[in-house]
């Protein structure tokens, strides 16, 4: 991830960053639908029942960049501080449709509103499929309230 969209999401006011000295993980509140892939892979950093919810000093940094990569909707990402390998776009995009939710993409993704006006550049993110979302083009977990049926 850039330094500038690092800024670009914090001028947004969306980004909350948690960091020591090895590693800095950005977390993005308005991207997260509780797929808890974080919380199940490294519980004693991501705990959803403390504040703040991410302890960066409980685990190596590599376990941490890790996990933080199997968040499917790139809420979570991670910039190393320590000289380690920063997270890098898969060779090749994936588009996986999950039953009754979200689309998840991986990959060197860039989504445009209707004008070409760049409204994301993340190597993963979750698309709404049920038509719901007040975060269009993003899922917001709402597919889950509405009853949304993929195999309709």
């Amino acid at each position: 991830m850039t330094d500038e969209l690092v800024q670009e999401r914090d001028r947004r006011g969306t980004a909350r960053v948690y960091a020591d000295d090895r590693i800095e993980v950005l977390w993005e509140p308005a991207l997260c639908i509780h797929v808890k892939s974080c919380v199940r892979g490294l519980p004693q950093v991501f705990d959803a029942q403390s504040r703040p919810w991410i302890h960066v000093d409980a685990a190596e940094a590599d376990q941490i960049a890790e996990t933080v990569a199997t968040c499917p909707t790139g809420a979570l990402h991670f910039r190393r501080l320590d000289g380690g390998g920063d997270e890098q776009a898969p060779p090749e995009t994936v588009v996986r449709a999950t039953r009754n939710g979200p689309l998840f993409l991986r990959g060197r993704i860039r989504i445009t509103d209707a004008d070409g006006n760049v409204l994301r550049e993340d190597t993963r993110v979750a698309l709404c499929r049920c038509g719901a979302s007040a975060n269009k083009p993003f899922c917001d977990g709402t597919h889950s309230r509405v009853g949304f049926d993929s195999s309709a």
